[in-house]
């Protein structure tokens, strides 16, 4: 944004007020920050209501007719149509008075705000930061005890938003990950088991699934809103019969032998270890359930190797998740590592090493938001 779009007393700085060039930076940037903010926050209303897809189903129209379809009031529908169009997210197609205007969602934003597994769907992003910001005032309690925020205590918002975001990866590029272990893929390929710890809403293990139909799936997760799900969506997928859902700790060896056995051939842990409060008991209980060669596959944040200020867009972005979400509910788990969102490489060494691993490999796997190890031995 430059500083002809905010307001004077932003840009130039208060009147009599002294400003150096640093500040008036800050001043600027936040401006944009709560721009982008309320404007998410549009983008979630447009989503929990079924507006995009209303817009998308009528094709070109206008306020009132689209307030029938959507079964919104008139005076609503116009409003957000109007802050959308102004906000470059739906277009009008239509010129003329306010009762003659037409918008329509352009066919290039349907995948990133519709279409829940296409490579650009970003629409979970406003539904997670919604359930980080209804919970802050959790979060700022438990700040002052030194206490944290149960994963739960988030709701639905936080939960689905995650698995929004992470759905069109696991959708795409989870076998191609996999068979970056060619070994292991070769063994999948013939049968076997996975173990998907910290599965979530279940869509990384429905991935795994399809992409070796031989092998059986075991997902695992702490939290009981994300395994009723995960078995919601495993079903409806036409895979419960590959795929086990259960409710346990990572760290719970005996739950994970029951469930998986003791000779997986694969153990997956995606943007799931920086959560776990005991993250190294967890790494020794998948080494437990290990057959002899099997691997563990641990995708986790690609942030800098060591801490840097002021950082990248992906590192402030994960200290951010970091602040207001991972930490919290890590801390509610355990405070004796809480490690945080922030998971740098050194730190998985350390912590594989720490589980009994002989061998960590960093894997050629291109991704922008994610680091890919291989721990062995």
């Amino acid at each position: 944004m430059s500083s002809t779009d905010i307001p004077s007393t932003i840009s130039t700085g208060l009147p009599g007020a002294e400003t150096d060039g640093r500040g008036q930076a800050l001043a600027e940037r936040l401006f944009s920050d709560m721009l982008s903010g309320l404007e998410l926050l549009t983008v979630e209303l447009g989503r929990r209501l079924g507006l995009y897809r209303a817009l998308h189903d009528a094709g070109p129209t206008t306020a009132d007719r689209f307030a029938a379809s959507a079964g919104i009031a008139r005076r609503y529908a116009r409003e957000w149509l109007e802050q959308q169009a102004a906000a470059g997210i739906v277009d009008v197609v239509t010129a003329g008075s306010a009762a003659e205007r037409e918008f329509a969602l352009p066919a290039a934003h349907v995948g990133v705000l519709l279409d829940e597994t296409d490579p650009l769907h970003l629409a979970g992003g406003a539904m997670g930061v919604e359930g980080i910001a209804l919970t802050l005032p959790e979060v700022a309690a438990a700040y002052r005890a030194g206490t944290g925020v149960g994963y739960e205590r988030f709701g639905d918002e936080i939960r689905r938003g995650i698995a929004s975001l992470n759905r069109p990866m696991f959708t795409h590029e989870l076998a191609v990950w996999v068979r970056a272990l060619p070994d292991i893929a070769a063994r999948l390929d013939s049968g076997g088991v996975v173990l998907d710890a910290g599965c979530g809403s279940g869509w990384s293990s429905i991935a795994l699934a399809k992409a070796f139909p031989a092998a059986r799936v075991v997902g695992v997760d702490l939290d009981t809103a994300s395994v009723v799900e995960a078995r919601r969506n495993a079903e409806s997928a036409g895979l419960s019969d590959r795929i086990r859902i259960i409710e346990a700790n990572s760290a719970d060896v005996p739950a994970l032998r029951t469930a998986a056995g003791a000779h997986c051939e694969l153990v997956t842990v995606f943007e799931a270890l920086h959560d776990m409060g005991e993250p190294v008991q967890a790494l020794a209980a998948f080494a437990s359930v290990l057959a002899p060669g099997g691997a563990v596959l641990v995708a986790d944040e690609r942030v800098a190797p060591e801490f840097t200020a002021p950082a990248g867009e992906l590192d402030r972005l994960n200290y951010a998740f970091s602040v207001l979400h991972c930490l919290p509910a890590t801390m509610a788990e355990s405070t004796h590592i809480a490690n945080g969102t922030v998971l740098r490489p050194d730190t998985v060494r350390s912590w594989a090493q720490a589980a009994g691993f002989g061998r960590v490999d960093e894997l050629p796997i291109d991704n922008e938001l994610w680091r890919f190890y291989r721990l062995s031995g």
